[in-house]
């Protein structure tokens, strides 16, 4: 059993990390007739930098602004994001062929890397341009939710988010809040209709139970009031 959790912590603390540094290249393979290896390479290191400038004149050249790193997977959108680079994040999101919900090898999308690292302003963006908020599997709430971002919580409900939104292993965001101890997105998703009774499929634990398991009692007691003062019902 605490194998399998810590394989449902590490999925979701993946995003969090840069395994890659800004002194070292990503191997990229560019699709032939698009551009050149060397092309590519430039394309990444510059998205982790934030240097738009490099950038503009490889997709004048016609560079895919969707071109994938191979090590995860990811799209230079989502690298952008990872590493706060807001000028590459909005010259790519201004490209015409570019694709919003395309997923990285772990499932990823850009707008679940931005809820994660806490920022709004490209959760807004990705919206109004149409990134899909409610998706199969893990969301932008479940991130929002284990980062304990309230605005990006707050903001993903008035879009519409499925609340109870599950993983592949049916963790909702509250579970997920539950076990990071981010009180404060537990309130909020409780108070905004989260069902407390709901169980994952891999180990069948409720929110509050997940809790315990963390090492956070008070959060596993603040869902059981929740729950009792409404009758033990969502």
């Amino acid at each position: 059993m605490g194998l399998r959790l810590r394989l449902i912590r590490r999925r979701l603390a993946a995003i969090a990390i840069a395994i890659a540094s800004f002194g070292t290249a990503p191997h990229v393979h560019a699709a032939p007739g698009q551009a050149s290896e060397a092309d590519a390479v430039t394309f990444f290191r510059a998205a982790q930098v934030d240097d738009a400038r490099r950038i503009k004149p490889l997709l004048a050249r016609g560079l895919d602004p969707n071109l994938r790193e191979p090590e995860r997977g990811e799209t230079a959108l989502i690298t952008a994001l990872r590493y706060d680079a807001m000028n590459v994040f909005e010259l790519l999101l201004a490209q015409p062929k570019i694709a919003l919900d395309a997923q990285a090898d772990n499932g990823n999308t850009a707008l679940m890397m931005a809820a994660f690292r806490k920022n709004k302003a490209a959760v807004e963006k990705l919206v109004a341009k149409g990134a899909q908020v409610n998706r199969p599997g893990f969301t932008a709430l479940h991130y929002a939710a284990a980062a304990g971002d309230i605005d990006i919580l707050r903001y993903l409900l008035e879009q519409h988010a499925y609340i109870d939104a599950e993983s592949p292993t049916k963790v909702t965001p509250l579970m997920l809040a539950a076990r990071e101890g981010q009180e404060e997105a537990v309130k909020v998703l409780l108070e905004e209709g989260a069902d407390a009774t709901l169980r994952d499929s891999g180990f069948k634990l409720t929110a509050a139970e997940m809790a315990e398991k963390a090492d956070k009692p008070w959060i596993a007691e603040a869902i059981r009031k929740h729950l009792a003062a409404r009758g033990g019902k969502r």
